[in-house]
């Protein structure tokens, strides 16, 4: 009965996004919320990008239906039950992603600063961390066994784990298709892990989530009519990490924790490379560039939709080997976390994504020679040469 529940709230889903994205589209345009073509974008027209304004319109009818059919046809209560099973005030996690999406739709509209919208992030992530949604504990993967206790670090680690997890997503999102491509073959690992692990509500969240990103690639895939925004994509980032929260809920195996984040693992990787990118030429980390995993790729020479085809299979192949590593143990799980360490580093080495950091290192010393002023001596260096070859020798 549970699986026709969530078939019609996915069917619902895709068709309530579907009819919305015309109508945010001339809202977009109304309000002048358009992604206009610049050095650092890849679109070459004007872009609608209130694209999350539908996609969470569509979701929001969804749970409406479900709330309806809880109460009139007799379905399943399950997520109202997270109050009373894990003490998580529900209301409070929904007033969290609203909070969120808030602070995504105010930036697609007049570009918030990087330090408003990071706290915006912040308060978005706390409130459904005090909303008792917390990852508090996990077994001890050492022989001694038991669990390890978070305890009041539980709550920044949980802010951190969600507020990472909207920019993850928000990173990622580059090109036609990208992002909502990502989040879906993400949603469909943690939905597996959800149904293995029996947290049904969970479930069926991320079947809502899905039809919405599948919804929307109907006019986001290349060449795309709309973009999603940061509306869209704070929002699907932080809903992958409530959900993925809520998923591993029942259980507290580390192994089950680390399958949302190896499902993710492309734009992790991608967003980590970007971090160590940016400090090490000395720019804000919310600095946009051109550094990222899909512009290596068509740098390299491959079409957009390429990429995005790329991306998305190399995204569903670290999916696969988390599921792989939840389910098996011994060889099996060995060799699936060998493939994501080897398929991430050649990634890396590949694109030559840490290229421009390590290039980096070399070129202050460059820089400092050519500040030397002291006399020159009969070998041609100057005395503050030789000075500083002698403490660096040391």
């Amino acid at each position: 009965m549970v699986w026709i529940e969530w078939t019609i709230l996915f069917l619902v889903t895709v068709l309530a996004t579907l009819l919305l994205v015309p109508l945010v589209s001339k809202l977009a345009i109304k309000l002048d919320a358009v992604d206009y073509p610049s050095a650092r974008r890849v679109n070459t027209r004007p872009v609608p990008r209130l694209g999350g304004v539908a996609m969470v319109g569509a979701m929001a009818v969804a749970l409406a239906v479900y709330i309806l059919g809880v109460y009139l046809l007799g379905w399943h209560n399950d997520f109202l039950k997270f109050r009373n099973e894990w003490s998580v005030n529900v209301p409070g996690v929904a007033l969290g992603v609203v909070f969120m999406f808030a602070v995504g739709v105010v930036d697609d509209i007049v570009q918030l600063k990087p330090k408003p919208k990071l706290l915006g992030q912040i308060v978005a992530a706390c409130i459904v961390a005090g909303s008792g949604l917390l990852l508090s504990s996990f077994h001890n993967p050492l022989p001694a066994g038991g669990y390890v206790e978070l305890g009041i670090w539980a709550y920044p680690i949980t802010v951190f784990y969600l507020v990472a997890f909207a920019n993850i997503i928000n990173l990622i999102d580059g090109l036609d298709g990208l992002a909502a491509g990502i989040t879906s073959i993400s949603v469909i690992t943690i939905f597996v892990l959800c149904v293995v692990t029996n947290a049904l509500a969970a479930a069926m969240l991320s079947v809502v989530l899905l039809g919405a990103c599948l919804g929307f690639l109907r006019y986001n895939f290349n060449p795309a009519s709309i973009f999603m925004g940061d509306s869209g994509a704070l929002t699907l980032g932080f809903l992958l990490g409530i959900i993925s929260l809520f998923g591993s809920a029942r259980t507290a195996m580390l192994v089950s924790l680390l399958v949302p984040v190896i499902a993710a693992g492309v734009p992790i990787m991608d967003t980590m490379v970007a971090i160590i990118r940016r400090k090490r030429a000395h720019r804000p980390i919310g600095e946009a560039d051109k550094g990222h995993i899909h512009h290596r790729l068509m740098q390299a020479g491959f079409s957009q939709r390429a990429t995005v085809l790329i991306m998305w299979a190399w995204t569903a192949a670290l999916a696969l080997c988390a599921l792989i590593m939840m389910e098996f143990d011994g060889p099996l799980r060995l060799g699936a976390l060998l493939v994501v360490a080897g398929l991430t580093a050649y990634g890396i080495l590949r694109l030559k994504l840490v290229h421009p950091a390590l290039m980096h290192q070399y070129a202050p010393r460059v820089r400092r020679k050519k500040r030397f002023t002291g006399s020159v001596s009969a070998t041609g260096s100057t005395e503050k040469d030789a000075s500083t070859k002698t403490k660096e020798d040391k």
